[in-house]
């Protein structure tokens, strides 16, 4: 089976590569002749322009309540013991503490811009109600909400996502922390918040980071824990989120997994037959890659991802205990070895398909671009945590996850709100201009300040 599909996508790629201009191969080497370059029309951006400019300002507990009308996410903020009944002004407090969390404000100075809200009931509602269990329902409801918007079909249908990490500074003592030259120097430390966003921009899991381990072994926790109604079905990272294990564990799961390479024509490709003729590709497919061993381990490989899907054990842990056991252990190179026939596969089609490229391209591209919104929450104290606890370093990020995707959900239903006015004044807006203008502008919403203004 592995062999027919392998001789299967090469055949194919033999005959797009002569009309793709991509990449050549010379001298039996490989070299990319341009990249991609996704050039959209003029009218996109005169169009985002006016969307920016008619988006009304907002406060941000305005804006979460207004999204809690029509989401009800707040009805997942149950108490930790079941049967608590709620304590007086908790809706006030609850969003006060999604906030103070969100923003890195904390309770202490979340209560003094809060009118009738002390240090002690935020405190309360943050350790009854705001947790890891509800919050991922919370955000869950939003995003599945947001799903069922006229205007999330245009940029994508949910099976469709990526995942990167985002560093914060710390500036208290923690495991996680590490030190991060490229972008804190020498002598300050980061951590990652690790967020998977659909082709929807919405943000289905988050989880904190320590910058030193390869950004790819938590790629699987975030497709595998997902309980929202998207199905997703394709994925992709940057060349941090990429290794040959990866490919093999989303290949058995159900996932296809497309990585941005950097290096690509320095990558090792691998053929499945030593004495097949694989056409122009052939000074390319060096080695050959293992069959005996995936075949000798196939069922141990079924019983991991088995186990993974029954979610037995944390993907990373999994990931981790396979990648550090390479190459002494056979189920570990069983699993290297399928890796490298389906990252082959991978990169056969990735350099003769132009659209698969700029699927790619235009997810990475929203992820990265999303970044910029936490960074615009996550204002206090420099935007860097102050804390090392990991369960409040948790907490934070997974309320800024979903106050992000409460702006989202906000933005979604006023940019369909202002794309009907200028319909109905004579405007013509295409579905293929709407389908690229950002969901996530973000410079109307006030984040910071006195809150709750009008009292409740």
């Amino acid at each position: 089976m592995l062999t027919q599909q392998f001789h299967e996508a090469s055949e194919l790629a033999k005959k797009r590569f002569e009309y793709d201009d991509f990449a050549a191969i010379q001298d039996g080497k490989l070299t990319l002749k341009r990249y991609d370059k996704i050039a959209l029309p003029p009218s996109v951006a005169v169009l985002q322009k006016v969307i920016n400019s008619r988006l009304p300002l907002i406060r941000i507990e305005q804006l979460l309540m207004e999204v809690d009308q029509l989401t009800s996410f707040s009805q997942h903020f149950t108490s930790v013991q079941g049967h608590q009944s709620r304590p007086p002004q908790f809706y006030k407090t609850l969003l006060a503490a999604l906030i103070s969390q969100a923003t890195n404000l904390g309770v202490v100075s979340m209560s003094a811009s809060v009118k009738d809200t002390t240090v002690d009931m935020l405190r309360h509602v943050l350790n009854d109600f705001v947790r890891e269990e509800t919050l991922i329902a919370a955000n869950a409801e939003i995003v599945n909400r947001h799903h069922e918007l006229p205007l999330s079909a245009l940029h994508g249908t949910g099976t469709l996502s990526s995942s990167d990490a985002q560093r914060f500074g710390i500036r208290a003592s923690s495991l996680l922390a590490s030190y991060y030259p490229r972008y804190y120097g020498y002598y300050d430390k980061a951590i990652g918040i690790y967020t998977h966003v659909s082709d929807q921009s919405s943000v289905f899991s988050t989880k904190v980071i320590s910058c030193n381990p390869r950004e790819a072994l938590y790629v699987l926790d975030g497709l595998l824990e997902n309980n929202t109604i998207l199905k997703i079905r394709e994925h992709t990272t940057d060349t941090h989120g990429y290794t040959e294990i990866i490919f093999a564990l989303c290949h058995l799961l159900g996932f296809y997994f497309m990585p941005r390479i950097r290096d690509l024509k320095d990558q090792q490709l691998y053929r499945v037959d030593r004495f097949a003729d694989y056409g122009v590709f052939t000074p390319l497919l060096t080695k050959t890659a293992d069959l005996g061993i995936v075949e000798e381990q196939w069922e141990e490989m079924i019983r991991v991802a088995l186990s993974l899907k029954q979610r037995t054990a944390p993907a990373h842990v999994v990931v981790q205990r396979l990648t550090n056991s390479f190459p002494s252990d056979r189920l570990s190179k069983a699993f290297t070895n399928l890796g490298r026939i389906i990252k082959t596969q991978y990169i056969l089609r990735y350099l003769t398909d132009l659209e698969l490229r700029q699927t790619v391209q235009l997810q990475l591209n929203k992820g990265e671009y999303r970044h910029r919104l936490p960074r615009r929450i996550f204002f206090a104290d420099q935007g860097e945590f102050t804390t090392g606890d990991y369960e409040e370093i948790m907490n934070k990020a997974s309320c800024l996850s979903l106050v992000s995707n409460a702006v989202l959900y906000w933005n979604t239903l006023k940019i369909n709100e202002i794309v009907d006015s200028l319909k109905s004044q004579g405007e013509v807006i295409n579905k293929e201009d709407l389908a690229h203008i950002s969901l996530l502008p973000f410079r109307h919403v006030i984040p910071n300040g006195t809150y709750f203004i009008d009292d409740m």
